[in-house]
């Protein structure tokens, strides 16, 4: 091949299409590789960690839970998701959405955050029901791609931010994870806390774009970063804390050390792609977590299961399903009324008609009359018989 025939055919567009379509096809390939990589290693930790455990134990455990405790988790669970209805506010205030409602924002962060994650398929449903919500809002297809990029940006600024805070001060903490060593895992939280202050002040210096025309995405200023990273760590601290309060006393865990493993836990669940990290999340959890008597461990995290994830799942559902329904309802009635509406402007015409038909008809007899009565007086001028004899009476 002649230098010219490779140039032409690097510009040739079709080829240049087909190089782009392959390098996406192999980047889903790796990603799919990484997740079923994740999710079988996940399976073997997970059937390593449940090996001898007793499960009579772990459900007199729970039965045993005072119902204080498991209050006091679910008033944090509803403060984690309570921070979550913040992620699509922020990300709309970065796009200058100021007019929609704080209301429909919680409303789509609350439905897409549980369905989603509790059916392991972010990506694609996530976007679905945000745009379901927003569309009523003039919020383009676009637009919500925008909103779950910055969304996506707040959920990874405030699980680095955590996990690096955390590693500073338990740096042994996933140690069992990453295999790492303390020292390690220390220069990993620096590099990962660097990495979010670089960021912050990168975003602060100047406005910041991506893309270019009309896909451009506009990044969040200096101020809306460090209000992101406070929102994400408000949602991942009371979520583990949630977590925390439901550990009985007797396996003395510290708080640090729970928050690293949960937020590695979070991120490998998240990788993975499994249903709510279903297998990942727990391996996880009792792997850096557990010790000899995981049973302890297994009840809190089971109980955390049901408050964190099945409960808001179900709602979230309720909630969506109902929303979904009043919409159809509302525009069937819509519907309705303008049948009704365009019914009645149809038959103003035919009454029209008919009564310009009456008003003709009237017309033509009235015409008819007086050319009969017409008739009848010219006949009477020129018959003089009648009225001669008339006179002749008279």
């Amino acid at each position: 091949m002649t230098p010219c025939s490779h140039g032409r055919t690097a510009l040739n567009p079709d080829w240049m299409q087909n190089k782009l379509t392959r390098g996406r096809r192999l980047k889903r390939l790796g990603g799919a590789l990484v997740s079923i990589a994740i999710g079988g290693l996940a399976v073997f930790a997970l059937t390593h960690a449940l090996r001898n455990i007793r499960y009579e134990e772990v459900f007199a455990i729970i039965r045993d839970t005072d119902v204080h405790v498991i209050v006091l988790s679910l008033i944090l669970v509803t403060a984690s998701y309570g921070s979550i209805t913040l992620y699509d506010w922020l990300a709309l205030h970065t796009m200058g959405r100021k007019d929609v409602p704080y209301r429909i924002a919680a409303l789509a962060s609350f439905t897409s955050y549980p369905i989603a994650h509790g059916l392991g398929a972010v990506a694609l449903i996530s976007p679905v029901i945000r745009y379901r919500i927003y569309s009523g809002n003039g919020l383009s297809a676009f637009g919500v791609a925008n909103i779950c990029f910055l969304t996506g940006l707040t959920f990874w600024l405030g699980n680095m931010t955590a996990l690096g805070f955390s590693l500073l001060y338990e740096p042994a903490a996933i140690s069992v994870i990453d295999h790492l060593s303390p020292m390690s895992n220390r220069v990993l939280a620096l590099i990962l806390l660097g990495g979010v202050g670089g960021f912050v002040v990168w975003s602060w210096l100047n406005p910041r774009h991506l893309g270019k025309s009309r896909w451009l995405v506009r990044l969040p200023s200096g101020p809306l970063v460090l209000l992101q990273i406070v929102v994400g760590l408000l949602d991942l601290t009371t979520a583990a804390v949630a977590m925390y309060v439901l550990i009985p006393e007797g396996l003395d865990l510290g708080l640090f050390r729970l928050l690293a493993v949960f937020v590695a836990a979070t991120l490998l669940g998240f990788v993975s792609h499994a249903p709510a990290g279903l297998g990942v999340f727990d391996a996880t959890i009792l792997m850096g977590l557990g010790g000899e008597s995981r049973e302890p461990l297994l009840a809190a995290l089971l109980m955390f299961r049901f408050l964190y994830h099945f409960i808001p799942l179900v709602i979230a559902v309720t909630l969506f399903g109902g929303v979904e329904a009043w919409r159809s309802l509302r525009a069937k009635k819509a519907v309705e009324q303008q049948w009704i509406s365009d019914g009645r402007i149809e038959l103003q015409p035919d009454h029209a008609g008919d009564d310009q038909c009456q008003a003709d008809e009237t017309n033509r007899i009235g015409r008819l009359a007086v050319e009969d009565h017409a008739d009848e007086n010219a006949a009477d001028r020129t018959d003089p018989g009648p009225h001669r004899v008339r006179r002749a009476e008279r």
